[in-house]
């Protein structure tokens, strides 16, 4: 049995951008409530406004916005 199948992106068209919420790990914080996180396949930029979160925590991104944070 397979894992999840993750998004894989189109032309310029990002992971974080598909028609799912995808979970990613933040690995920095930037100004302006944006954060650099890991996608599993590469580092993307999203806005972490609608959220608390920190480094190294997972978040739901949808269109380049994090909705939610991820409990273990």
């Amino acid at each position: 049995m397979s894992g999840p199948e993750i998004p894989a992106c189109y032309g310029e068209v990002c992971i974080t951008c598909s028609d799912q919420a995808v979970p990613v790990r933040i690995v920095e914080l930037l100004d302006d409530d944006i954060a650099l996180v890991d996608t599993g396949q590469s580092m993307e930029q999203v806005s972490i406004a609608l959220v608390t979160a920190t480094i190294g925590d997972t978040v739901l991104v949808h269109a380049k916005e994090a909705i939610a944070v991820v409990t273990p």
